[in-house]
């Protein structure tokens, strides 16, 4: 697969994508910088491919400010209460950059930085590419050197395999997760709100105005985040939009850990496009975009507005390092951080 010719390649080599192919007819590019998913593309019913998940006009846009489209997002993704943790019994100041708070690493964090690519992979039937990042001891705040891979595999069934690892040499805390902002009908031109969500989790971590969890973990049953049934997104997402203006909350997946078992399905009516998401993760941030406000220029010409996306986050939990409830983000020297999605897409 040959860049598009409307997205000419820029003269910085972070941002010169790794294209994927599988033989089924999906593809991927993949950017150094960010460690970045910067397009998928997938058949529809009818057979026509079309992407699928928001990809910006101009590579160089990926530099600029924008909301971690398609990044790999960290040392930490989501959010850190009050910029700090403590661990051991030091504790660790780390940048605000969400009002008071750590968003996703830091303003300088691994969604920020060209990566290396380490390796180009050739399953039978697709295409795949090792990209690696070097951390150093007190980067944004953060305790030890971190030496993080991330591996995108798409195989010959059109499945995208995206494994992070890092590796330590002092105890610290590390959540790694891809923020791709999927859109299955029309790359995100118009809403999705009448997309269905199927969720593997009978439980979610409440959230105050700010996002950060309040350190309950309560049922989803009888409430809007019940999506243990297939729902469509906007049938109740009205009822959140006074606190996080839709759904921008982490579930607590059932069996985490479990490959096998689907942590996610989304369906489109429209294009009959579908998307099954399973993870060795224990949590999965849903989040319907609403903070997008047309002003991004995406391929296809679409300026997407709110609720024109969501992303499906596969993550340890927001500001587990300060929630002694929430499973630990902890990571230590010779105990590698290994976590493991895989995003199947298909129609129906």
């Amino acid at each position: 697969m040959s860049p598009a010719p409307d997205r000419p390649l820029p003269d910085d080599p972070a941002l010169r994508p790794v294209p994927l192919r599988s033989e089924s007819g999906v593809e991927a590019e993949v950017l150094p910088f960010g460690a970045t998913l910067a397009r998928l593309r997938a058949p529809d019913r009818a057979g026509r491919l079309g992407d699928v998940v928001l990809a910006l006009a101009e590579l160089a846009d990926y530099r600029g400010e924008q909301p971690y489209l398609g990044a790999t997002v960290g040392r930490y993704a989501n959010r850190i209460a009050h910029a700090r943790f403590v661990l051991d019994g030091r504790r660790h100041e780390l940048p605000a950059n969400d009002g008071p708070h750590h968003l996703h690493g830091g303003p300088g964090g691994f969604a920020r930085r060209a990566w290396r690519v380490r390796e180009h992979l050739a399953p039978p039937g697709g295409a795949g590419v090792v990209l690696e990042l070097e951390s150093p001891d007190g980067d944004q705040g953060y305790p030890g050197a971190l030496r993080a891979t991330a591996r995108y595999v798409l195989d010959a069934a059109g499945a995208l395999t995206v494994e992070y690892r890092a590796e330590c040499d002092a105890p610290t805390v590390v959540s790694l997760a891809n923020h791709a902002y999927f859109a299955l009908d029309d790359a995100g031109a118009s809403p999705v709100l009448d997309q269905e969500l199927w969720l593997r989790a009978t439980r979610y971590t409440p959230v105050d105005a700010a996002g950060i969890p309040t350190g309950a973990i309560e049922a989803v049953a009888g409430t809007p985040f019940d999506f243990t049934t297939p729902r469509a997104l906007g049938e109740r997402i009205a009822a959140l939009v006074p606190l996080r203006g839709g759904y921008d909350h982490n579930f607590v997946l059932d069996d985490p850990g479990d490959l096998a078992a689907p942590a996610a399905r989304l369906r489109a009516p429209r294009s009959g496009r579908r998307l099954t998401v399973r993870t060795t993760q224990p949590g999965l941030q849903l989040y319907t975009g609403n903070f997008l406000r047309g002003d991004l220029r995406c391929l296809g010409g679409a300026r997407p507005a709110r609720w024109s996306a969501l992303c499906l986050e596969t993550q340890s939990f927001p500001n587990a390092p300060n929630e002694p409830r929430f499973p630990s983000a902890r990571v230590e020297p010779g105990r590698p951080y290994h976590h493991t999605t895989v995003y199947e897409l298909g129609v129906e």
